[in-house]
């Protein structure tokens, strides 16, 4: 067959959750540095700390920034910050509202190590370039670059879950990009470095599934695209799919989507 389509989708139920970015600060403080917010932010906002350390106070609650921390903030909440030991330099990011935050589980007023600092210094100097130099699209990059400064930490944080085992990420990959070959699945534990067992408690975790359906769901999804763009015969794409023959491909196609191969195309 000459050609194979594998359909990546988002999640119909996905709802984009609103944002704005509004301003980014460079501070460099030292001692004298001590802010009042008496009536809270007028938004929600991120504090990047990338050297030394500052302090938060709200209500009876005191916080400490340190290097290679962020702090989520909403808004309307009376606080104060200042620099402590004489040198505090960070970030700070407004933005409003809270939902893309609290959509990638990202809790305010709770400081959090990380340890993308880096990375995340990266994005900040991204953000000041384009407010400075305002080239083509300026308002949308930099609406982006925020949420993936965000995006993030998230990330980091969803690493270290129970359930999200990064380590699997490699093999995913793979089923993915091998989807055409006959791979048994003691390959991919052996390349895990994980015991069987392990390695399917795991995998069930993080997928639903066992890694035996994982990969047949995922070759009757390609083979669903292939009969809706191409006139590949239900022969080819079997073939093509490593499945045993057209006739297991198209039980197993029929238990899936409600009707052989060749009525679903008729259908088309």
């Amino acid at each position: 067959m000459a050609t194979m389509d594998v359909p990546y989708e988002l999640d119909e139920d996905f709802v984009a959750p609103a944002f704005r970015f509004q301003s980014i600060w460079k501070v460099e403080a030292n001692d004298t540095y001590h802010a009042f917010k008496p009536h809270g932010f007028m938004s929600a906002g991120l504090f990047v700390t990338y050297e030394g350390k500052g302090s938060i106070m709200y209500g009876d609650t005191s916080e400490f920034m340190e290097a290679s921390t962020w702090l989520l903030v909403s808004g309307d909440v009376p606080c104060s910050y200042r620099c402590l030991g004489g040198d505090w330099k960070f970030y700070f990011l407004h933005f409003d509202p809270l939902d893309v935050a609290d959509q990638l589980g990202l809790a305010a007023w709770r400081p959090v190590s990380t340890g993308r600092m880096s990375d995340a210094v990266r994005l900040c100097e991204r953000l000041i370039d384009s407010l400075i130099l305002q080239p083509a699209g300026y308002g949308m990059a930099v609406h982006l670059t925020a949420q993936e400064l965000l995006h993030l930490f998230a990330q980091e944080r969803a690493a270290y879950g129970r359930s999200r085992h990064p380590e699997l990420d490699d093999i995913l990959y793979r089923m993915h990009k091998q989807i055409g070959t006959s791979v048994p699945v003691d390959e991919y534990v052996r390349l895990s470095g994980l015991s069987r067992t392990a390695f399917y408690v795991r995998f069930r975790e993080r997928t639903g599934m066992s890694p035996t359906q994982y990969v047949q769901e995922l070759k009757l999804a390609s083979a669903k695209a292939t009969l809706e763009t191409t006139n590949a015969t239900v022969k080819e794409i079997a073939a093509s799919l490593r499945f045993y023959d057209e006739f297991h491909f198209s039980r197993l196609f029929k238990r899936r989507y409600g009707m052989a191969p060749s009525a679903y195309r008729r259908g088309l």
